[in-house]
């Protein structure tokens, strides 16, 4: 089953290839970030000089390669990284991802964690032959998604034991896969263990026809993040960057999409009326739009700025609005907020990860669009610690409630608190998994 899959999608990619060529050519030589990285995961070019550090004689001191698609799940992955590196003090870890935001992102979260950052091979034959037999791991662990068929297979015949961990399924991923079963059952069951996010998820799983003994359900590593602790002087000079006034209200919107933020200028307008003194501070989830969205809000008469721009001498005033333009911040926004809205939730973009702001106590508002995070929202929404809105009329009013009653606020943002606290443990599960597959192999 496995070979007939890997023949059939090896030729749609070589045939793909070849009447694309053409575009592909241009798609590469236009973007700058692909032609730096495109020999490397074609495997035609040297991978960094420290992977060489991980070729041991030992199988116990064989590296763990942990991967990760993007920024998200290179956030996800923090707290299992700092697991196994307590687990496994003898072995090296080496960590890719697939986009540049992800690396740049791993790069400053986990320099100290990780032996190796490099970008992942393109699936094909060669490329994931050249880089597995470089690294030669003692397991891989794939972190949510990016599951490719070739790579799979490579670590599969050198039986390196695989790990899907943080795995869920959506409805729409559960639907396209069972649509087309003959290539999913094999894909995943080449998997030696898949740690599932929820019951549900491993119920999604075992309708595609994967062995119930290979899933496991462990929770959510988004919960095992550990509390961040922000000293009151990073805060506070965050605020005089901003140039936040003691008391001044902050309503914050987090990862927010094409469509969304004219929905949170419609608001922002009609709260500015009730509090004039309202400063709101948005991080669109792709920075390249950062300067449209600013004026987005320029156009409606708000001050708007750039963050980039706030250490300028020209922005030495205040601001109704500032636009983040950069990564790997949000967490810190987080902290000088009173008020927290989950980007992606209004636009049918599936919403983004609540726990940070959770984290810091903040009282959560997102809208509608959750099916990224079923489970989690559901739970901060009986839980207490926040609130779905639909659309600008019901945005307003709950802003506005929160806003106007501290108290209020106070508790929502305790039960968010008390909600990331309690539901800690993925970590320690996905460990005991590991050890047991690394003991005995791919075929444990």
């Amino acid at each position: 089953m496995v070979c007939k899959m890997l023949i059939l999608y090896n030729i749609l990619i070589i045939s793909g290839m070849i009447s694309a060529f053409p575009l592909l050519f241009f798609i590469v030589l236009a973007s700058r970030k692909r032609r730096e990285t495109l020999l490397q995961r074609m495997g035609l070019a040297q991978l960094p000089e420290n992977i060489k550090q991980n070729s041991f004689n030992g199988p116990d001191q064989k590296p763990i390669w942990i991967h990760a698609l993007s920024v998200g799940e290179v956030i996800s992955a923090l707290p299992l990284v700092k697991g196994i590196r307590n687990r496994f003090k003898n072995r090296n870890i080496v960590f890719s991802v697939s986009t540049k935001t992800g690396f740049e992102t791993a790069d400053k979260l986990l320099k100290k964690e990780i032996t190796a950052l490099f970008f992942f091979p393109y699936d094909l034959l060669f490329s994931v032959k050249y880089i597995a037999k470089k690294i030669d791991p003692a397991a891989v662990i794939i972190v949510e998604s990016d599951i490719w068929p070739n790579y799979l297979f490579e670590m599969k015949r050198r039986k390196v034991p695989l790990f899907l961990v943080n795995a869920r399924l959506s409805d729409r991923s559960f639907k396209g896969y069972r649509r087309f079963l003959f290539f999913s059952r094999p894909l995943f069951s080449m998997f030696s263990s898949i740690c599932t996010q929820t019951g549900e998820d491993a119920r999604r799983f075992e309708l595609l026809e994967i062995p119930s003994g290979k899933i496991k359900v462990v929770g959510n590593l988004k919960f095992d993040q550990e509390s961040p602790f922000i000293f009151e002087d990073g805060i506070k000079k965050t605020e005089e960057l901003m140039s936040i006034k003691p008391k001044q209200k902050v309503l914050l919107a987090g990862s927010t999409h094409k469509g969304e933020e004219s929905i949170l200028l419609a608001a922002f307008s009609k709260l500015k009326k009730d509090f004039s003194d309202l400063f709101m501070i948005v991080a669109p989830r792709d920075p390249k739009r950062s300067e449209a969205v600013c004026r987005l809000f320029k156009s409606s008469g708000f001050s708007a700025c750039l963050f980039k721009d706030l250490s300028c001498p020209s922005a030495n005033r205040r601001f109704d609005v500032i636009i983040i333009d950069t990564i790997g911040i949000l967490r810190k926004l987080y902290a000088v907020s009173d008020l927290a809205f989950i980007g992606g939730s209004l636009v049918d973009m599936g919403g983004h990860n609540p726990l940070e702001p959770a984290a810091f106590s903040k009282p959560i508002i997102f809208g509608p669009y959750m099916n990224n995070f079923v489970q989690i929202s559901e739970l901060f929404l009986k839980s207490g610690g926040a609130v779905q809105v639909e659309n600008v009329k019901s945005l307003y009013e709950t802003a506005s409630m929160l806003l106007s009653d501290d108290e209020k606020s106070r508790i929502m943002g305790e039960k968010a608190f008390n909600l990331f606290n309690q539901n800690k443990g993925a970590v320690g599960k996905i460990l005991k998994v590991m050890t047991a597959g690394i003991a005995c192999g791919h075929d444990c």
